[in-house]
């Protein structure tokens, strides 16, 4: 037998084709098997394992989302509020100021005049 790379996904369709194998041995009225995992129990207990932990990634998943969410807007509000703030420093102390410079904007008086073409 192959081995299997297990560090993957199986597909949706294989496990819904192996749910409804197992619905199908239940069927089976005198089914035994000599290895544990694949009596009926065994099986069941697996499905119960699959789907306890499919449940708690999905759990996971939401709480990431919701921590993701709450993160970008926290970002965004942080970004309005200094944007905000910058204009009031440069509303207050005026465009041309150290204040002005010192929360990022260039001087007025800095900056580069065009340059008149010679006609």
């Amino acid at each position: 037998m192959p081995n299997t790379d297990t560090s993957r996904r199986l597909r949706s369709t294989y496990l819904g084709q192996d749910v409804d194998s197992l619905r199908g041995v239940r069927t089976i009225a005198d089914y035994t098997s000599a290895r544990p995992e694949t009596t009926i129990d065994g099986l069941q207990s697996s499905y119960a394992e699959m789907m306890a932990a499919q449940d708690e990634e999905t759990a996971i998943m939401v709480r990431a989302k919701a921590a993701a969410d709450k993160a970008r807007l926290a970002e965004w509000q942080f970004h309005q509020n200094v944007l905000a703030m910058k204009e009031l420093v440069r509303g207050v102390y005026g465009s041309d100021s150290n204040e002005a410079q010192a929360v990022g904007y260039k001087k007025k008086s800095e900056r580069k005049r065009p340059r008149r073409s010679a006609a």
